[in-house]
């Protein structure tokens, strides 16, 4: 609820006390029921995140109840950032598409621990919280091309929705003999969709879609928690032993397991540049975005408490990596909050109170199957996808490494390898086109430094 008229406004800020004077909220136009309620909002459209992040990095071999509770509190000291030192109505969490880099590229493809992969986020975090002081993270991002950005965007959507679909078995990776044998080893295929968990995540898939076409709030928790009841009957979730409240799985597999050993690499840098390249896309573009809606931008567009915002981000992301998980970005789904009225970070605070009550129902969010998670990876890469409207097609200098670096992701199945082909790319079309001036420095530097990891 909107209230634009000072006499109404004060009437419901007159006794909030505490909060009118920490939040601004009259300032703001807002008060304390509309900032709970928007707080509650922003919660039920990212909460999947507690369920898809423990799934997506316990494939890495890390404990799925652990990381469960690294994901909740992470996003609980982070979040309370946000509201008490920036006091803006952003919600964060580790991110999507980051996680599937740690797990699938890093871990998974790489070869490498995932207390090596931990390493490299705490690092990006300290270099993160030392950007942020010095006013230097967004003169990083203003050095790559606009559509690279929206380029890897799009490109970690697809990737993101190739791993929903693997997940539920709707889509088979793997080799394949095909027809009479002239075509052989394909990478993937279709499943047994009329199959438990395949056909699983179809439905869910189906009642996610309509629930976010009728513009449910939390359509996709929701959509999960009707996947995960629907999958009793069918077999798919399992619910033996099921308590509905208990005290957080303990964290001791995951806390403090970092990896220096390998500090010093090639892959070390590949992996960190990566983790800072997405991350600060993801989280000053994120920012920007749900700022503009909200109309909170001053009349130069800039977002007042920006440096705040990204300290949030850069210390989450640091205590995140302690505490066993990937990076901690600011997400997108805020915006659901704003939508409703959330204004300042009593939103946030609100939100951040949500996953405390969450680490309380934990038997309920590791039952849930990975059939009945799919259909939010699914949806999330297609939320992922509106920037390849915005991309220049018609400036081939443009539109080819924009193109490589979109397809590589998930045909690769590496975040990295479709950055790698695109900022390459990006660099070469650009020089041997005679506009070597719209490259800069750093990005010379960067692509060099890939180049030369193909020969290692």
């Amino acid at each position: 609820m909107k209230i634009k008229e000072g006499k109404q406004l004060s009437s419901f800020t007159k006794n909030d006390g505490f909060f009118e004077r920490k939040f601004k909220l009259s300032e703001n136009n807002t008060n304390v029921k509309t900032e709970i309620m928007a707080g509650i909002t922003t919660f039920m459209t990212m909460a999947y995140i507690l369920i898809v992040n423990p799934l997506t990095l316990s494939a890495t071999g890390m404990d799925f109840g652990a990381v469960f509770t690294a994901t909740a509190v992470s996003a609980i000291f982070a979040t309370l950032i946000m509201a008490l030192y920036a006091n803006l109505p952003f919600a964060l969490a580790p991110g999507m598409g980051l996680n599937a880099f740690f797990a699938f590229s890093v871990v998974l493809g790489m070869g490498y621990s995932w207390q090596f992969a931990l390493t490299a986020v705490f690092i990006e975090g300290i270099i993160f919280i030392i950007l942020t002081f010095f006013n230097v993270r967004e003169a990083i991002i203003n050095s790559i091309p606009l559509n690279l950005k929206r380029a890897v965007s799009v490109g970690i959507g697809l990737f993101i929705a190739l791993i929903g679909l693997v997940n539920a078995g709707i889509i088979v990776s793997g080799k394949f003999h095909v027809g009479d044998g002239k075509l052989d080893g394909l990478i993937v295929k279709l499943g047994d969709v009329t199959s438990g968990a395949p056909l699983l995540g179809l439905i869910g898939l189906l009642i996610t879609g309509v629930l976010l076409a009728r513009g449910v709030k939390g359509a996709l928790l929701i959509g999960i928690l009707l996947s995960t009841i629907i999958g009793i009957p069918m077999g798919v979730t399992n619910v033996e032993g099921f308590k509905l409240i208990s005290a957080p799985p303990s964290l001791t597999p995951i806390l403090f397991k970092l990896d220096f050993s390998n500090v010093f690499s090639m892959d070390m840098l590949i992996v960190l540049f990566t983790f800072l390249f997405v991350d600060m896309f993801d989280t000053v573009g994120t920012l920007v975005g749900v700022a503009t809606k909200a109309d909170m931008l001053d009349e130069k567009g800039t977002l007042p408490r920006a440096k705040q915002a990204l300290f949030a981000d850069a210390v989450g992301t640091t205590l995140g990596a302690l505490l066993g998980t990937s990076t901690v970005t600011t997400y997108v789904e805020s915006a659901s909050g704003v939508a409703e009225g959330g204004r300042t970070g009593l939103t946030a605070l609100s939100t951040a109170g949500m996953f405390a009550l969450a680490l309380l129902f934990s038997p309920v969010f590791i039952m849930i199957p990975g059939a009945a998670t799919a259909p939010a990876l699914i949806l999330v890469g297609l939320f992922m996808m509106s920037p390849i409207l915005k991309i220049d097609f018609d400036d081939f200098t443009e539109a080819i490494p924009a193109f490589l670096a979109i397809i590589m992701m998930p045909l690769a199945y590496s975040i990295a390898e479709g950055i790698v082909f695109g900022m390459v790319s990006y660099v070469l079309l650009k020089t041997l086109t005679g506009k070597s001036k719209e490259v800069s420095p750093l990005m010379y530097i960067i692509s060099i430094l890939f180049v030369i990891k193909f020969f290692i």
